[in-house]
């Protein structure tokens, strides 16, 4: 659950300053070919891609275009902060039904609670506006988060869920029965799913963009939306420049939140962009769960180790040198109390002390969960060191100045040198494919991965399983503490899936807020 308006314990040098910076993205090789008109009147049409490049749709377009810029975000003056919260359970979600943009279901008893947690979790925010999706089910969830603020709710149309035509209203299995070829795509292959002459996924790519456009020139610096599981799936995807192809890859629940910082840059070219969170569930990130419609119980946990007694004197951001301080010690073994009711294969960890002494707490807690009656035997969880998660000594190598409270700034690994983030994603390609290597030796049942080590390797590996490149490692931040979920719907081998990102609510009162209102900074 969120921890709920509670201060957090000061924390020496350790200021989460939302500015960031970040290396350029990509740019547009030629305006979109793409016209979309009100989906009330159902006419929208869009014309043929003039070329593949036309849409960022793969992987590797996105890796052969390395240098450019995504230049579709306005400018902006100041630091912003955008928080995005998916409606809670709908009627319709309950039933299993496909809502698309319709507007016939409203949010379950189940779905009203949520939205309440989510109102204490942002209780203490001062947000300036709030824009919200026009359809029902997320206009309550904004009244509710809302509640007594007097800044005004700016319904967006753009901000509807993903037009599905007609598909929408019916249940899942009469869409199959129905329409046959079409659901297996839009399963499938959703980029490139076609119905009623619609391309649903690449529509709603281009309404997001243009989502940004309203957002980032209101003048504001704090802002809430609310909206849906596709359109919030699209709006973190083209805000860090990822194409189609990431359809139901950064997850969205119901009254899941994700942060995302935005920074201006002194030229007044597109802000640099940060995820600070991503999907911060209500409840348990580790539940039982499916991604994309099917259940995954093979996962990979990403931990980032507790504070060590070293890291207050400033040799890296969140250095692992020494043994963990008392914070750390807390850190740890919350981490292990949240882990509590999974069952690990195995876990993996930098030889760092404090990656070893995290591990060791997990570990401990893992072998006294099947241990409480006076005739149990201790369960054996197998523990490995990989070398490759170990890259402290990567970022000692930069010249720059790295001591300080920028530290810990979202981004800040765009402050070392060219030469020190390619010798860091290197190395977090080895060290992702030995985590996947010992994933692959787990059961079918449940197999579940835990990776201890430093905040940066786990950025460069989130980056990995992206399938990205080194330009993305100031696009997502982590904090000490936190965990991060991967989840692999079709096995070891097949696609990860990001369930959240630098999730600290099971630190309690000993967590870094999941938002906090962006300091006074220099206006350009």
């Amino acid at each position: 659950m969120f921890s709920i308006s509670v201060t957090p314990t000061p924390i020496p040098l350790h200021n989460h300053h939302p500015l960031h910076r970040r290396q350029k993205l990509f740019h547009w090789k030629r305006p979109l070919n793409f016209f979309v008109q009100s989906s009330t009147s159902l006419q929208e049409e869009i014309k043929e891609k003039s070329s593949p490049d036309d849409y960022m749709e793969s992987g590797e377009l996105l890796k052969s275009r390395k240098g450019g810029l995504v230049e579709f975000l306005p400018p902006i003056k100041a630091a912003k902060r955008v928080v995005l919260v998916r409606h809670g359970q709908s009627t319709w979600n309950a039933e299993g039904r496909i809502q698309g943009s319709s507007n016939f279901s409203i949010l379950t008893q189940k779905g009203e609670a949520q939205a309440e947690t989510s109102r204490q979790m942002l209780i203490d925010d001062s947000f300036d506006v709030c824009f919200s999706s026009p359809l029902i089910r997320s206009k309550r969830t904004a009244e509710i988060i809302w509640n007594t603020r007097e800044e005004e709710i700016i319904t967006e149309h753009d901000l509807r869920e993903i037009d599905l035509y007609s598909f929408q209203g019916l249940l899942k299995h009469e869409g199959k029965a129905k329409y046959g070829s079409a659901y297996h795509q839009w399963q499938t292959d959703a980029p490139n799913f076609n119905i009623d002459g619609h391309f649903p996924v690449r529509e709603l790519w281009e309404r997001a963009r243009n989502c940004w456009n309203k957002i980032l020139t209101h003048d504001s610096r704090s802002i809430l939306v609310v909206a849906h599981n596709a359109v919030n799936q699209a709006l973190v995807a083209t805000a860090i420049g990822l194409g189609t192809e990431y359809f139901r890859v950064l997850l969205q629940s119901n009254c899941g939140v994700s942060v995302l910082d935005f920074t201006p840059q002194p030229e007044g070219s597109s802000p640099n962009i940060c995820v600070n969170r991503l999907n911060q569930t209500p409840s348990s990130p580790i539940a039982a769960s499916s991604s994309g419609g099917r259940k995954t119980s093979t996962r990979v946990i990403l931990v980032c180790h507790g504070i060590s007694e070293s890291d207050s004197e400033g040799s890296v951001p969140y250095s692992g040198d020494g043994p963990m301080n008392m914070l750390g010690i807390i850190q740890a073994q919350k981490t292990a109390e949240l882990l509590l009711d999974l069952k690990l294969n195995a876990i993996v960890s930098s030889p760092k002390m404090s990656s070893v002494e995290t591990a060791n707490t997990i570990s401990r807690v893992q072998e006294a969960a099947d241990c409480l009656g006076a005739d149990c035997i201790p369960r054996y969880v197998e523990m490995k060191q990989i070398a490759d998660l170990d890259i402290e000594s990567i970022l000692k190598k930069s010249k720059k100045d790295t001591i300080g409270s920028q530290s810990y700034q979202p981004g800040w690994l765009n402050r070392s040198e060219d030469e020190v983030t390619t010798e860091l994603w290197n190395q977090s390609g080895n060290a992702w494919r030995q985590v996947l290597d010992v994933l692959s030796q787990g059961s079918e049942q449940e197999n579940v991965v835990v990776a201890v080590g430093h905040p940066a390797i786990h950025i460069a590996m989130l980056g990995q399983c992206l399938n990205l490149t080194k330009e993305w490692l100031g696009s997502f931040h982590l904090d000490a503490g936190s965990i991060s979920v991967i989840d692999f719907p079709d096995g070891s081998a097949g696609r990860g899936v990001i369930r959240c990102i630098n999730y600290t609510a099971h630190l309690g009162r000993w967590s870094i807020p999941i938002t906090r209102s962006s300091p006074e900074d220099e206006e350009f």
